[in-house]
Formats: C-alpha cells, sequence, structure tokens
C-alpha cells in the first residue's frame, strides 16, 4: 500500500493507495470486495464502505466474466484521493468494452453497470496502462453527502437508461 504519491498532470494527488492481481475465480470477487471494504473503513470512510464494496463486486464480476483471459489475472487498484475513493478493476480484453444496457424483466444478468452508474459519482474506461487490456473505474466523492440512490432503493426503483444504441458485451 503506498500512503502518497505524486499526482500525474492534471489528477488529484493520491493520499493512499492498494493494488493486488486476482487469479480469475469467482472466489477472488468476494475477497476483493472484503479488502476494498476494509482499507475504505481504515482510510477514515466508514460512509462509503458499502458504496465501495458493491462498486468493487460489480468491475470485479464484470472483469471475471467478460475480461478475463484463461491465465491471466486482474488487477483491482483503490486509491484516496483528496476527494474520492477511485475503485479500478483492470484487465486483459480491451476490445471488450463495458456498455449499459436494459436487461429484460426474466434475465438474470445485465444490471451491474446499471448499479455502478448510479452508485458512483462518475465512472468510465481507459486503456490498460501498461500492457493490453482496459480499465474500468469508478469514484465515490469523500467531500459530499451521499447524492447517489442507497442499494435497496436501486433494487426496488431500477433506473432509466439512456444510452439504449449501444449493444451490451459481445
Amino acid at each position: 500500500m503506498v500512503v502518497s504519491q505524486p499526482s500525474r498532470a492534471g489528477e488529484p494527488a493520491v493520499l493512499r493507495e492498494d493494488a493486488l492481481d486476482y487469479t480469475p475465480n469467482p472466489r477472488s470477487v468476494s475477497l476483493a470486495r472484503r479488502r476494498a471494504a476494509r482499507l475504505v473503513r481504515e482510510w477514515g470512510h466508514p460512509d462509503l464502505v458499502d458504496g465501495a464494496a458493491l462498486l468493487v463486486s460489480e468491475l470485479a464480476t464484470n472483469a471475471l466474466l467478460h475480461g478475463c483471459l484463461r491465465d491471466r489475472l486482474f488487477r483491482v487498484r483503490i486509491a484516496l484521493t483528496p476527494t474520492a475513493v477511485r475503485i479500478e478493476v483492470s484487465d486483459p480484453r480491451g476490445e471488450r468494452l463495458p456498455l449499459t444496457r436494459r436487461p429484460a424483466d426474466d434475465e438474470s444478468f445485465g444490471r451491474g453497470l446499471l448499479l455502478v452508474d448510479q452508485l458512483a459519482d462518475r465512472w468510465g474506461t481507459s486503456s490498460r496502462s501498461p500492457g493490453p487490456g482496459k480499465t474500468v473505474w469508478a469514484e465515490l466523492g469523500t467531500g459530499q453527502p451521499p447524492r447517489r440512490p442507497t442499494t435497496m432503493s436501486l433494487i426496488h426503483h431500477p433506473p432509466q437508461i439512456s444510452n439504449t444504441q449501444n449493444p451490451p458485451y459481445p
């Protein structure tokens, strides 16, 4: 874990940072989720623990289902800046970018990015550096009261999708 790091041009300073590579199996998702919750709590943001854990769970599950290759690890990085907790999940499949979609009511999958979109203050993707692949990131603001609905309200009142032109993961 890094306690302080100089920032890249245009990015806020990193106050604390943790990154760990995981094997592409379902158990890794729960390990990453528990680690994120512990770190965010230790870093002094107990109000963001549940949101950070859920974001890690959703992004790591997407990496596992759509972005991992056999024998290639995925990475979870959590960084604390003066304004946000940033969660990044990197995988080796840069050609498979995440897109939100509206799943049918009877579908078991397809709601993860809807949760990410509603829970995170900002989220997006970037090319993985170094190496091939992509990074999907999400941020939770540290200085503002929560401005997103709770997880339970998302379950009972799913958000409306504005981007229905893009297909889901292939």
